[in-house]
């Protein structure tokens, strides 16, 4: 299934590592502590948001003072210990990532989360020892579900898109690599569970998990 592919590119929030369960909770905690309620469709508004994109979504609907650079720190802050510290690979994600390596194929992230999560993130699990570049939406012009960050990602890697294969957990992010030109291997995760049958719609492919991939 991704053998003939000259580059695989992948999500990092629930695709690559299992961090989805880390933001409902880290926007629960800031409604809170700004005593506003939170809406009910929150997650679903703010599918593939970059996080600027966020910060400026919260910014202009919850009539907020915080700059976005402030709000954006904020985040980060909350967030850092569970990304330095509690985030796992998906499971079956390290293995496969060796074993595409292995073969000689180029590697990507294209992500939404900041540099900042990233490096956290990478420091415990190391996963930039095989990944030849990592691109943040707020990288490039426009977030998911424009097709900016994979096509930038495309040129880092020197691969043109048809030769891409992306690994995405939402619907939003497969769109955007759909809209790059690149087939898609949409990827179940616990968070998204309920997007399962409208991303097995959309994509070229679809796993339940890494494991499939080992054999």
């Amino acid at each position: 299934m991704y053998k003939n592919y000259k580059a695989i590119i992948f999500d990092m929030d629930g695709t690559l590592i299992d961090s989805m369960w880390v933001w409902p909770k880290l926007d629960e905690d800031f409604f809170k502590n700004e005593q506003l309620p939170m809406p009910e469709t929150l997650q679903k508004d703010i599918e593939g948001y970059s996080m600027k994109e966020t910060a400026e979504y919260f910014i202009k609907n919850f009539s907020l003072s915080y700059t976005v650079s402030e709000l954006m720190d904020l985040w980060n802050d909350m967030a850092s210990y569970q990304y330095a510290n509690e985030v796992p690979y998906k499971k079956g994600a390290f293995e496969f990532l060796k074993k595409v390596k292995d073969l000689g194929i180029k590697t990507g992230i294209a992500t939404s989360n900041s540099r900042e999560l990233v490096e956290l993130v990478d420091q415990n699990l190391h996963f930039s020892s095989y990944i030849d570049t990592i691109v943040t939406a707020k990288e490039v012009p426009c977030g998911k579900p424009a097709p900016d960050i994979y096509l930038t990602v495309a040129n880092h890697l020197n691969v043109d898109p048809k030769d891409c294969l992306v690994f995405e957990d939402i619907p939003n992010g497969l769109l955007a690599a759909i809209r790059a030109g690149m087939d898609t291997c949409a990827v179940s995760d616990e968070f998204s569970r309920d997007m399962d049958f409208e991303k097995r719609q959309m994509a070229t492919h679809f796993i339940d998990s890494y494991e499939e991939l080992l054999a």
